[in-house]
C-alpha cells in the first residue's frame, strides 16, 4: 500500500468550514471539498472508510456526503496519523474516546440525577420533621 498523505494544506489546518444550521451531522460536502477542508487525498478519504474509521452519509444514488462531524474527525485521523499510529490504533484510539465521552455523559446525568435525590430526600425530611412537631403539639394536654 503506497502511502497517502494526510498532512493539512496551511489554508484549512486550523480553520473550521462555515457553520450552517443543523449542518454538524448533516452531509454536506463531496469528498473532493472534504478532501481540500482537511488536506488529505480522496483516496485517504476512502481508505478510513474501509477501515471503518468514519462512515459518511450517502446520497440515494451512493455518492459520498461528508458532515462537519466528519471533518472534524478526519482532522483529527490526520492528527494522530502525524504523531506516529497506525490505523489499527487510530481504530482503538477513536473508540476508546468515544466510549469516555459517552462514560462522561452518563457520570454527568447520574450527578445531576443524584443532586435532584438529595433535594428531593432534604424536602421529606424537613416536611417528616414537620408533620412530627404537629402530631407532638396535638398530644399535649391543654394547660
Amino acid at each position: 500500500m503506497s502511502a497517502v498523505s494526510t498532512a493539512p494544506t496551511a489554508d484549512h489546518a486550523e480553520t473550521p468550514p462555515p457553520h450552517r444550521a443543523g449542518q454538524a451531522t448533516t452531509g454536506v460536502y463531496g469528498i473532493t471539498v472534504a478532501a481540500d477542508l482537511t488536506g488529505m487525498s480522496v483516496q485517504a478519504l476512502r481508505l478510513y472508510e474501509r477501515k471503518g474509521l468514519l462512515q459518511p452519509a450517502r446520497t440515494p444514488g451512493g455518492t459520498r456526503r461528508y458532515s462537519d462531524n466528519d471533518i472534524t474527525r478526519l482532522r483529527r485521523i490526520g492528527a494522530l496519523i502525524d504523531d506516529g499510529i497506525n490505523l489499527a490504533g487510530i481504530v482503538r484510539i477513536l473508540g476508546l474516546e468515544a466510549d469516555n465521552t459517552a462514560l462522561h455523559t452518563h457520570n454527568t446525568t447520574l450527578q445531576e440525577r443524584n443532586t435532584a435525590l438529595h433535594t428531593d430526600n432534604a424536602a421529606l425530611i424537613a416536611r417528616n420533621h414537620q408533620l412530627r412537631g404537629t402530631r407532638r403539639n396535638r398530644n399535649v394536654p391543654p394547660g
